[in-house]
């Protein structure tokens, strides 16, 4: 169950992302122009999506912030779908399975 201290580091985030210009990567990302097949992480937008996903997913999945208040609060699914070909495509190429493996945990588990 989210108390105060979530609701507080929520707060934090949002602000957090407002700063790295997380709304700006948002609006790239869901526009019709982009492509998530041809997506790669050389995209400012996509590294901007996935670093401040990736924290969150690392936060929930430590017990630092309620997953179930995150999931309530952002499209992590959404946001996932757009950026996991980039994703795929540099896990492959470095052959570490583990990039951004928390912002996909937690993709995963919202309906």
């Amino acid at each position: 169950m989210a108390d105060r201290e979530d609701a507080a580091l929520v707060v934090q985030l949002a602000q957090w992302g407002a700063t790295m210009g997380l709304q700006q990567a948002a609006k790239v990302l869901l526009s019709d122009d982009f492509d998530p097949d041809t997506a790669s992480l050389d995209d400012d937008n996509v590294v901007t999506v996935c670093n401040y996903y990736e924290t969150i997913g690392t936060l929930t999945k430590n017990g630092l912030l309620s997953t179930e208040l995150v999931l309530d609060w952002l499209w992590v699914s959404g946001a996932w779908a757009r950026v996991e070909p980039a994703v795929a495509k540099l896990r492959a190429k470095h052959g570490v399975a583990a990039l951004m493996e928390n912002f996909e945990a937690l993709a995963a588990q919202q309906n």
